[in-house]
């Protein structure tokens, strides 16, 4: 008998919400892959830390659907920088991480030294009470029309978008001690992460990419889960040839 194929947690950036996911999930499971979708925007209706509570709210999920099974954690954007103490916490089998125009970990450095200082020139004056906008308003009018032209589509993205406390830019993500070696992969969706990618691929991740922008896991559902499923496949056959790297 085969074996159960790994779940799929498919974890959104904090930045935005679930929404962001979910079509990609639906896509997922039609090829056959059981996927999970942990929320995080209720994270921030409280106070800091915010890293241990993002992290916890992934493992909650993880432990509460994936059933004993193993698991392959998937991070979009900022969630990259929530894979490894995620990996760490959960006490199902992680099999690999897989990053999809990502962040990668960035411990010992807050979100603000990761980003120009442009973009953290702008977003403090952007925030009101030590709160920012949402995502949506901090770029010129039209960006995110462009981005998600379908109308439907844009308003079911934009109506879950957090107001975040300017403190989760300026928390310094956590080191994770002890954590073991996971298989790692990397998927390019846009330019803004070529960086991103490349250090993937100097340091010997399987990379792939799928030229379109930074959302199209809204827009192009299908070609992202089929680039998701080949790169889950690799970390599978690297797991069984003792590839992981």
């Amino acid at each position: 008998m085969a074996s159960r194929r790994p779940v799929l947690a498919l974890v959104h950036s904090p930045l935005v919400g679930a929404e962001t996911w979910q079509r990609v999930a639906g896509a997922l499971r039609a090829r056959g892959h059981e996927t999970i979708v942990p929320s995080l925007t209720e994270v921030f209706r409280g106070p800091g830390p915010y890293y241990p509570r993002l992290t916890a709210a992934v493992v909650d999920e993880i432990d509460r659907y994936a059933d004993g099974g193993r698991v392959v954690l998937v991070g979009h954007s900022g969630a990259g920088a929530l894979l490894p103490a995620a990996a760490r916490a959960t006490a199902e089998a992680v099999e690999g991480l897989l990053y999809v125009d990502a962040l990668l970990p960035h411990p010992g450095r807050c979100w603000f030294e990761t980003a120009p200082e442009e973009m953290t020139a702008q977003l403090r004056g952007l925030a009101e009470d030590g709160l920012l906008p949402p995502w949506n308003e901090w770029f010129p009018p039209g960006t995110v029309e462009e981005l998600l032209p379908d109308p439907d589509t844009r308003a079911r993205f934009c109506a879950e978008l957090p107001r975040l406390p300017l403190a989760y830019f300026e928390e310094t993500a956590p080191e994770v001690p002890g954590v073991p070696v996971f298989g790692s992969a990397y998927l390019r969706l846009s330019e803004g992460y070529a960086d991103e990618n490349a250090r993937a691929e100097r340091a010997g991740w399987r990379v792939a990419q799928h030229p379109s922008h930074h959302l199209a896991m809204l827009t192009e559902p299908a070609e992202v889960s089929a680039r998701l499923a080949e790169l889950v496949d690799g970390l599978e056959a690297d797991q069984r040839g003792g590839g992981f790297t």
